[in-house]
């Protein structure tokens, strides 16, 4: 069964896939087969994506993403190697899916009258239980 191609996926000619042995479930077989999956994509040189949704990809991706702008996704929770392509470029395409949205812009908002003066009656009664808690002032 082909799996569906993913608008958000780059081409294939800006991918690099590097397959690598992967510990965890699998037997002898996973000390012998390399079925890891490491998967990077330099986005700086990249022609598939606008400027403004590369600098958004490279800050989602955080630590996976390098300082030259290479994103490197590991794959290894499966026991094929064609699973675990297909996760890696499945963990890819959502990264670059969540980069072309653009976040909204937030506007401050200003209290109003009623809240400003509701904020100083709490304030000044938070001022009077700390006044009383004081000694009296002994004067001379």
């Amino acid at each position: 069964m082909p799996a569906t191609p993913n608008r958000f996926l780059p081409p294939e000619s800006e991918l690099d896939e590097q397959f690598i042995l992967a510990g965890g479930p699998g037997g002898q077989h996973v000390n012998r087969t390399e079925t890891a999956v490491q998967l990077r994509y330099d986005v700086l040189n990249s022609d598939f994506l606008a400027q403004a949704v590369k600098i958004r990809l490279l800050e989602l991706a955080g630590r996976r993403a390098d300082t030259d702008g290479v994103i490197t996704i590991e794959a290894k929770s499966h026991r094929s190697q064609h699973r675990n392509r297909e996760e890696a470029r499945e963990r890819l395409a959502e990264l670059i899916e969540k980069a072309h949205h653009k976040p909204k812009k937030r506007i401050p908002t200003k209290p109003s009258r009623s809240a400003k003066k509701r904020w100083k009656k709490k304030k000044q009664r938070r001022k009077e239980i700390k006044r009383a808690r004081k000694p009296p002032k002994i004067e001379d």
